[in-house]
């Protein structure tokens, strides 16, 4: 039989990412000693009293459907989170349960972005954030984030590209693949431009509680006249180290949730009921964890930003978000693809070509440090080792 896929398939590649990583694990799987360095996933394992958890609601029997918005308990908990960590007031009520950001950011633009809608996309970004609209016949607009300006957003660049279809802009704070922040007078400008305009705000927040060097997250719902309408998504994937447990959240107005719930709906139905129980438990109990790992992720960053830096031919600015580092290969004469190429293949060591976020990505690296001291440390050595055996041909 001839298979003919949908028209949207042609808006959907293979993830970058999970390329690099699946060539890498045969390569390991063939014996070789590869380190990944390409994957944003914690090494950390999930904190115990966050599994005692899952066990207990497993024991207890809660191993049914909940409502489609999610557990009341736990929309409760977040609502509570979020008011004390990122100064907004949501009631329990604008809060919807996802299974992680990656179905929050596809509920949020399936229930607003019509066919021939503008959205407005950091570049470089995590790519769910193009691929996502395109699929749904709108149009990702990107405007760039440059090392030049420590990754904020050019507002002369931004404006010039809205237009009467624009009706979403995309933030992503602390950035993937960047580890950049924004700071607060770029989101309260940010905001003048959506009230004005009068834009939705989707605001991608899942690495909030990952920042350094005492950088302060701000998030753009807090700022006035912004809370109704933006829809911050958040989860437990990066700070908890919960990859696996797939659970995330957005926050918003009651009228936006209500939409989104609708799409939620249809294609997950619920997030699994003994993991919502465990979110409670890392929420109100696992502050001590998420900071261990926090300073941990700092310790990590410290090392390699000098590392990378002390390197002939490539260098990094200093992230101070998420745990993930941009960095500069343009010097090297090579696409940031065949870079990549070459550090796996003679260095043994995976990383994420840039041109994987976007068009402002091509000439970059994406190396994620949420791996062990040692493995970066070992890695450092052969990344210096290969780029001096480049530089020497």
């Amino acid at each position: 039989m001839e298979y003919k896929t949908a028209k949207r398939m042609e808006y959907l590649p293979f993830s970058g990412i999970r390329a690099v990583m699946e060539k890498a694990t045969k390569m390991q799987q063939a014996g070789e000693k590869v380190i990944h360095l390409e994957i944003g996933r914690p090494d950390f394992d999930t904190p115990k009293k966050i599994k005692d958890a899952a066990y207990e609601s497993l024991n207890a029997g809660h191993v049914f459907y909940t409502s489609n918005y999610g557990t009341p308990a736990l929309r409760k908990e977040i609502a509570k989170w979020e008011n004390e960590h990122h100064n907004v007031n949501y009631e329990t009520s604008e809060v919807l349960v996802t299974v992680g950001v990656g179905e929050a950011t596809y509920a949020s633009m399936a229930a607003f972005l019509e066919e021939g809608d503008e959205v407005l996309v950091p570049n470089p970004v995590w790519l769910n954030y193009i691929h996502v609209p395109s699929s749904l016949g709108a149009t990702p607009v990107t405007y760039s984030l440059k090392e030049e300006n420590d990754y904020q957003i050019d507002f002369e660049e931004l404006e010039s590209k809205i237009t009467e279809k624009t009706k979403m802009i995309v933030v992503v704070n602390p950035s993937n693949p960047t580890g950049g922040i924004f700071s607060r007078k770029t989101l309260e400008k940010l905001s003048e431009i959506a009230i004005r305009n009068d834009l939705l705000v989707v605001s991608d927040e899942i690495y909030s509680q990952l920042v350094y060097d005492g950088a302060e997250h701000v998030s753009v719902a807090s700022i006035p006249g912004m809370k109704e309408r933006t829809i911050t998504l958040g989860g437990f994937s990066k700070a908890y180290s919960m990859t696996g447990w797939r659970l995330g959240y957005m926050c918003a107005p009651e009228g936006i949730i209500s939409a989104c719930v609708r799409v939620h709906q249809y294609t997950i139905t619920c997030a699994s009921s003994f993991v919502q129980d465990a979110a409670i438990v890392a929420l109100n109990e696992c502050a001590d964890d998420v900071e261990a790992m926090r300073q941990e992720y700092q310790r990590r960053k410290d090392f390699m930003v000098k590392a990378l830096n002390d390197i002939d031919g490539i260098s990094c600015n200093n992230p101070q978000g998420a745990f993930y580092i941009f960095v500069n290969v343009k010097s090297l004469g090579m696409t940031s693809m065949e870079v990549a190429e070459y550090l796996l293949e003679h260095a043994k060591v995976a990383l994420v070509p840039g041109s994987a976020f976007g068009s402002e990505g091509e000439g970059y690296l994406r190396i994620s440090y949420a791996c062990s001291y040692e493995d970066l440390q070992e890695a450092a050595k052969r990344i210096r080792e290969a780029v001096a055996e480049l530089k020497a041909r």
